[in-house]
């Protein structure tokens, strides 16, 4: 089936021919292509060769991320279990490239200040494999909810979703990050394909306010960046007001940082400093993605690097130590594996208050069997929010006075005298790391997602149910049936 728009914003459109001269005839026509779909396989659980040999329809590969994989529009991936159990995550294919950009590695500090609905974050996540402290953050609290829910859903185990204002953020985190991410809001050009709206809501007016907001943002994220730090900025809109002219704009004003490759050089399309004045140095080492060149939408990114030798943020800088929040207990976390006889894996040292350490470590290790493995990778703080209990990534700062939707990764809620396991610890279970893994069929796992009970055999306790070793939640089992514990906000029918 094949999308067209028959009218682009009259200004728009006289303006690209202008820019793009011969070549406006062939962008023009790509808006009467079928737009591109894509979806990013979860690096976090399960190998290539895994994800492809249970995924129920055909998939070919983008070309610019090594997680990215194009589908048929026909089919409906957003509808099916593996969705649900965070085997993947669907992405529009140019949204992909900023993060091959930004390059993340595992055991970093990084952070994704503008992050909503969490594409990007979790695809960082992914490339960290759980190592090392991601934050993301989003100002917008409806959009930052949708976020953290994708974080839950995804699986991922180390990141902080924020809800502040740059200004707040870059107080809270000086010269804290190894790298930074700013996708920043635009005027949404390159989105006329896909959404109707960015269409009908385009301006001039409008390019010229998002080009101060994105100025703004650019500087307060700079702040963030520790010496020999790495700042991505990403936008989807063509105008070079909001690419090459902000970048340019901001180089002026901030001479510590400098315009460095991507590494993408070779697969697409250079910055074009003929179309602003004053280009910065290296300004055609920032990348532009066109729907008429490459299969998927108009993207634009810069890489830019801080100047100065790597150190110890937390020494070097006014950033806060990394504690607990007033009121909360802690368990200080090591990242091997020590002996404790007592508990039988002894991960979550104890630094605070004993009693829950050793309860929640215990609840894990014999209800759970939760394996020294899955301990030994998750390496934070446990901390009481009311009922709920949260490990906090390894190296978050004090949590004190920071607007946190999401402080980690949700361990369990405490009932009366006991402990329920949270929903988010299912989806960061790998297939091995419990012995309470139990897997269902396809019927059984869609019966799972609209909350129904599910008939077993003699198992009993909880049990971390999965559809074709990928986690879908948890459910108690007794008498013969497994009485349904998928949160109620999230049941559906596939």
């Amino acid at each position: 089936m094949k999308e067209k728009i028959t009218v682009l914003p009259g200004a728009f459109a006289e303006r690209m021919q202008r820019l793009l001269g011969g070549e406006y005839e062939a962008f023009e026509a790509s808006y009467g292509q079928e737009r591109q779909y894509g979806l990013r396989r979860n690096l976090e659980k399960g190998t290539e060769e895994e994800f492809i040999g249970v995924m129920p329809f055909p998939l070919g590969k983008v070309s610019w991320a090594r997680e990215g994989y194009y589908y048929d529009g026909a089919v409906q991936p957003g509808r099916h279990v593996l969705h649900e159990a965070g085997a993947y995550y669907i992405q529009e294919p140019s949204a992909m490239a900023a993060v091959e950009a930004l390059a993340p590695k595992p055991g970093e500090r990084i952070l994704d200040l503008c992050a909503a609905p969490g594409g990007k974050t979790t695809q960082i996540a992914g490339r960290m494999q759980g190592q090392g402290l991601l934050v993301s953050n989003e100002l917008i609290g409806d959009r930052a909810r949708i976020l953290s829910q994708n974080v839950e859903r995804m699986g991922v185990s180390n990141c902080v979703v924020c809800s502040e204002k740059p200004e707040r953020m870059a107080a809270l985190f000086p010269s804290f990050f190894d790298r930074v991410l700013v996708d920043a809001p635009c005027s949404g050009e390159g989105m006329f394909r896909k959404e109707e709206t960015a269409r009908e809501e385009w301006s001039l007016e409008n390019v010229q306010m998002c080009a101060e907001r994105q100025s703004m943002i650019l500087k307060e994220a700079a702040k963030m960046v520790r010496p020999g730090g790495v700042l991505v900025y990403s936008t989807c809109t063509f105008s070079p007001e909001e690419n090459e002219g902000t970048i340019s704009a901001f180089l002026r004003m901030h001479e510590e940082y400098t315009i460095v490759e991507t590494g993408l050089e070779d697969s697409l399309s250079k910055g074009r400093a003929d179309w602003i004045e004053q280009p910065a140095e290296g300004i055609g080492h920032t990348l532009r993605l066109w729907p008429h060149l490459l299969r998927g939408e108009g993207h634009y990114i810069a890489r830019l690097r801080k100047r100065g030798q790597q150190a110890d943020a937390l020494q070097q800088t006014g950033a806060r130590e990394p504690a607990a929040s007033k009121g909360t207990r802690k368990c200080a976390a090591q990242t091997g594996v020590e002996k404790n006889t007592a508990l039988g894996y002894g991960i979550w040292q104890i630094a605070g208050e004993k009693k829950l350490c050793k309860l929640m470590e215990s609840f894990l290790r014999e209800e759970l069997e939760i394996d020294g493995a899955w301990m030994a990778r998750h390496p934070g703080q446990v901390i009481r929010f009311g009922e709920q209990i949260y490990l906090v990534p390894e190296g978050m700062i004090s949590l004190t006075g920071i607007k946190v939707l999401r402080p980690g990764l949700q361990l369990a809620t405490e009932k009366k005298n006991r402990f329920e396991p949270a929903h988010a610890l299912a989806h960061s279970l790998l297939e091995g790391e419990s012995g309470r893994f139990y897997e269902l069929t396809q019927q059984e796992a869609s019966a799972y997602l609209r909350g129904e009970s599910i008939a077993c055999g003699e198992q009993r306790g909880w049990l971390a149910l999965s559809y074709a070793g990928y986690a879908l939640g948890f459910g108690k089992a007794s008498g013969g049936q497994i009485k349904n514990h998928y949160p109620k906000g999230l049941r559906k029918s596939l």
